[in-house]
């Protein structure tokens, strides 16, 4: 059940984490062997997946028998949680050579998480994001941060360790506020010379030490645009795994419409009403374009325009 009425993608992981099983090596080893225990397997950040009865896509779990060998050792093994009484387990593995043409032949086929998010059930989207986003972290934070030497995988994962100093380290999360401005029926959208031609979507940027969220949105907005932002309200959150972000949601009233791009990180804007709004997500704008179903900007403008915010 989500906490929130409003679930982007990538979001509600339904397991159940067991964090504080994490900790009990043996415990986790029984799982591990367990026959009733599976894993997904990640090639490359891309899940292997299967057609589902009826139509449609899944993930296709593998054994968590087959799990050490997948995964050479600890480095690329992670413990995902539970489904109800069932351990989870998620198998990293790297390079060149497609593992559905060798040891998992006939076992479904790596697809790239992005385009076959939709395609999934929200929960499985959700738990492939969560691997994918574990393993960039571990791929990215192998060496100590405090005294640079290798760092060992422990927690089931969750928790890199320095033989050396003993120094702890935890999985790193970017957050980045995202925001619609808007005044009176016109929102504004941005969009960055590099985007394809005529792609439109929300304000973003990264939450600095020391900000709230508001504040961050308020910066961004003023140095990206030069809006000054007069009240925030939060929409929803999307953990993203391109490596490891979360993205907050959130709908921006402004003092006034003279936008100017910075021409850094935007290179146009624009002011959409909500009736523009929404033919432009329905793709009935001949010259601009908005970011499909699966980014939080398409959810925000969605919502600005079909539900007032």
């Amino acid at each position: 059940m989500p906490l929130n009425a409003f679930q982007n993608t990538f979001a509600g992981n339904p397991l159940d984490r067991a964090s504080d099983r994490r900790t009990d090596v043996a415990w986790l080893a029984e799982m591990q062997a367990s026959p009733e225990s599976l894993a997904m397997v990640l090639w490359n950040g891309k899940p292997l997946c299967e057609a589902a009865p009826g139509g449609g896509v899944q993930i296709a779990y593998v054994p968590a028998t087959m799990s050490d060998e997948l995964a050479g050792g600890a480095e690329r093994l992670l413990f995902m949680g539970l489904w109800k009484e069932t351990a989870v387990f998620a198998v990293d593995i790297e390079g060149g050579v497609d593992p559905a043409e060798g040891p998992l032949r006939g076992l479904g086929a790596f697809e790239d998480l992005r385009a076959v998010a939709m395609r999934l059930t929200p929960a499985e989207a959700a738990m492939a994001a969560t691997a994918k986003s574990m393993f960039e972290w571990r791929r990215r934070h192998r060496h100590c941060a405090a005294c640079g030497e290798p760092s060992l995988p422990v927690d089931g994962g969750w928790k890199r360790q320095c033989p050396a100093c003993k120094a702890e380290h935890f999985p790193r999360t970017d957050p980045v506020v995202i925001m619609l401005p808007y005044i009176g029926d016109r929102c504004m959208l941005g969009r960055q010379a590099a985007w394809p031609k005529g792609m439109f979507s929300a304000l973003a940027g990264f939450l600095e030490p020391g900000e709230t969220i508001e504040e961050a949105c308020a910066r961004e907005l003023m140095e990206e645009a030069g809006l000054k932002a007069t009240t925030v309200t939060y929409h929803s959150t999307q953990p993203w795994p391109y490596p490891s972000s979360l993205m907050i949601g959130l709908l921006a009233e402004v003092e006034n419409d003279e936008a100017a791009p910075d021409q850094t990180e935007l290179s146009e804007v624009r002011w959409f009403t909500r009736a523009q709004a929404r033919d432009l997500l329905a793709g009935k704008i001949e010259d601009a374009s908005a970011p499909g179903p699966l980014a939080i900007a398409h959810q925000l403008i969605k919502a600005w325009a079909e539900d007032g915010g």
